[in-house]
């Protein structure tokens, strides 16, 4: 056997491991990384001179790209925790704890940010000062610091404390021992010891994604009037579920309550895309309610964004630390509401009470209400709290000291116990986590008990219920059939000069259901009906071409090989469960000539038949943006090109980019620039084209800084041409 191990874990990590140098390296730390070792028994528990604790990693090799395939590559925060407190490297008198640091390796710009991406998911803001800037009072302010003290065990210290940052640079590094590491290649590293030597590249592969360390089947729910959809009762470290959060429905409108990892897998399961959800209410920074982020991001449209400016804040920092942007970019990709603590904020009907939680981080926990026949119906979402025992011994009327005062425990503790119709409440222990044995006399209806790895104990299941993945409590029946009216909305959008009647002809058409994996349509077969997605999710695959193209609620699936009586040039599939309308080919035939918007079909389609085949526009944008896009594009010729300003898009000929007036890249058929109109930063690059090139031209770059998923890949974008050799 070699002195170096090496397993391949998930798709984009591996680990790594020398037992004669005692290092032992996570290589890559997407979402759920310690899952995916805890599912491999890479970190299993044991016991040290009759002290139980966890193995694991003391090195983590970071990613050169933070963004891979759209996802957040380097998360360090978990991995991390699982070295400080659950391996004991942290604890005082354990014997784990021999003044080794967790170690972070990779390029400089890298280490830097995950040091303070992960200083802010420690301590959220740092200082009475940030916090008063979010708009709350000195008074307040100080005693919100006090309380972090007292969390933070009397002291903020730098990441650099905790940490040891091991960066590679251009040569050889010695990461530990007599081990060296050395960087050939964007996201390849070579390892070596006493001879041997390994290579480990964190890039995934063509078609390769982040995998989810569970599996959650598929689901159906209708829309209700309000009514709250079970999506994770886990946290952190449990390998089987999600974590802790929900999915509110109101007046057929859905919102996430927080955006914990794998998110998307989350929604795929249960038939929603991202294009489907309104907005988010967030609880806090930490990454099993933050790092899903991401897939909210990955829209065709600014989600709305509901927290405190206290928790925005907090979680702008931590967001802007991880990727290396400016703060005011939060803005960009969400549509922000801010609410304000202890008071009910309308959000078109719906009710929401934000009350501050005490945690490490700035935290609100939300009670949502809404009017109706005998009086409110109201949910409470506890995530996450303290337990009554850990609060009780912070309290201190000394202002000087870190704690908390009497009254300050007395109105959180009157909170907590608000009488509600249904309640989700944190059960997870420990410092920072709530105890179920503190609802056992709450007055509310249901409680559901959530955020925990360990399986219920009788005592517990005395006092509250279980949530399986997928669980629908209803709270207010709807009457209303919110989905055809969602239809209805598509219909305007793709057809706003017809007639309300013929739209109406086609709203009396079926609705249908795929099952998840159902092909919707086959490749070279005459499609007999058209299909409007209403929800979930399909993808398009062509024949010879491994590439994927999804397409989400709202799109039109079949409408040209319909409209000109051809047989299908690809294949439709469900991705997830779908529920579609099917307009029958003859009928929708017809509607397009009695209206005569074959014209305006006909002169968008060429357009986004070429979007639609590009990794910019290839994915996630509904049908509905797409003619928006296809409608103020415009194409150009080669040698027009200087005279044009804006997002430019390659069709054919030739183009090369520059940069310092040297060659750098040649740019493909489907490649782009002009994003520096978008991002609103200088461009770095220059380009040439050919005469006879062909492009796609976008002037409206107002439109363009409006769609969040174009931003987001522009910036993946940007950090792939950074690391190019």
């Amino acid at each position: 056997m070699g002195k170096i191990i090496k397993n391949h874990v998930a798709p984009g990590i591996f680990w790594l491991e020398i037992p004669e140098a005692d290092l032992r390296v996570l290589c890559g730390c997407p979402a759920d990384c310690v899952k995916h070792l805890m599912r491999e028994k890479l970190i299993r528990t044991h016991q040290i001179n009759g002290v139980t604790c966890e193995t694991g990693p003391n090195a983590i090799l970071l990613s050169d790209l933070p963004i891979q395939k759209g996802n957040f590559a380097n998360l360090a925060e978990f991995p991390v925790l699982q070295m400080l407190y659950r391996q004991g490297m942290l604890l005082p008198g354990h014997p784990n704890n021999n003044g080794t640091k967790p170690m972070l390796i990779g390029r400089e710009d890298i280490v830097r940010a995950q040091m303070d991406y992960i200083y802010r998911g420690n301590y959220g803001l740092t200082t009475v000062e940030e916090i008063m800037e979010t708009g709350i009072s000195r008074a307040l302010a100080e005693e919100m610091m006090r309380m972090k003290l007292r969390f933070a065990f009397g002291a903020i210290h730098p990441s650099e404390q905790l940490l040891e940052g091991k960066v590679v640079g251009s040569g050889k590094t010695e990461v530990k021992n007599g081990v060296f590491v050395s960087r050939q290649d964007t996201n390849r590293y070579k390892f070596s010891y006493q001879g041997e030597t390994t290579m480990v590249d964190l890039t995934l592969e063509p078609g390769q994604h982040f995998a989810t360390p569970y599996e959650l089947g598929s689901h159906r729910f209708d829309r209700q009037y309000f009514s709250v959809l079970h999506t994770g009762e886990g946290d952190g470290w449990d390998i089987y579920r999600p974590c802790m959060g929900s999915i509110l429905c109101f007046q057929g409108r859905i919102y996430l309550i927080d955006a914990g990892p794998n998110i998307d897998h989350s929604l795929n399961a249960m038939g929603i895309s991202s294009n489907e959800i309104d907005g988010i209410f967030h609880t806090h920074a930490h990454d099993d309610h933050f790092s899903g982020l991401t897939t909210l991001i990955r829209s065709d449209h600014r989600i709305k964004y509901y927290a405190t400016r206290l928790v925005r804040e907090s979680v702008n920092k931590k967001l802007s630390a991880l990727m290396s942007l400016n703060e005011g970019e939060f803005e960009e990709f969400f549509d922000v509401h801010d609410l304000e603590f202890d008071q009910w904020n309308n959000i078109e009907g719906l009710e929401v009470l934000p009350i501050f939680s005490p945690h490490p981080v700035e935290t609100n926990v939300f009670l949502f209400r809404t009017l109706w026949t005998d009086g409110y119906v109201q949910y409470a979402h506890l995530a996450d709290i303290a337990a009554k025992s850990v609060l009780q011994n912070m309290i201190t009327e000394d202002a000087t000291q870190p704690g908390i005062s009497q009254a300050f425990y007395d109105s959180i503790v009157e909170h907590y116990h608000t009488p509600t119709h249904l309640k989700k409440i944190d059960i997870g222990g420990g410092l920072i986590h709530g105890m179920a044995e503190d609802f056992r006399e709450d007055p509310s209806e249901k409680i559901i008990l959530a955020h925990t790895s360990e399986r219920l104990s009788a005592s517990q299941k005395e006092i509250g219920s279980e949530a399986a993945f997928g669980g629908h409590d209803v709270l207010i029946a709807s009457k209303n059939d919110y989905i055809r009216e969602q239809a209805g909305e598509y219909l305007k959008a793709f057809y706003p000069t017809v007639d309300k009647s013929e739209l109406r002809m086609l709203l009396n058409c079926e609705q249908v259901s795929f099952n998840a994996g159902e092909i919707i349509i086959k490749n070279n077969e005459p499609p007999r009906f058209v299909y409007l997605l209403l929800t979930g999710s399909a993808e398009y695959i062509r024949p010879g071409d491994h590439s994927v193209r999804m397409l989400s609620s709202g799109a039109l699936v079949g409408d040209l090989w319909a409209l000109f009586q051809g047989k299908s040039l690809g294949t439709y599939r469900a991705f997830s469960n779908i529920k579609a309308l099917a307009l029958p080919a003859t009928l929708y035939r017809e509607f397009v000539d009695r209206n005569q918007v074959y014209g305006q079909i006909q002169n968008v389609q060429n357009v986004i038949d070429f979007l639609i085949e590009t990794w910019l526009f290839g994915e996630g944008i509904s049908y509905p943006l797409q003619l928006q896009l296809a409608n103020q594009a415009q194409w150009v010729e080669g040698d027009a090109l200087n005279e044009v300003a804006g997002l430019k898009l390659l069709q054919k000929g030739e183009a090369k980019l520059h940069k310092d007036g040297e060659f750098f890249h040649k740019l493909k058929p489907g490649a782009f620039w002009g994003e520096d109109s978008i991002l609103q930063r200088p461009s770095k690059f220059q380009v040439t084209v050919s005469r006879k090139a062909k492009l796609l031209h976008f002037p409206d770059v107002e439109m363009l800084r409006g769609i969040p998923l174009l931003r987001w890949k522009l910036l993946e974008h940007l950090e792939e041409l950074r690391h190019l050799n």
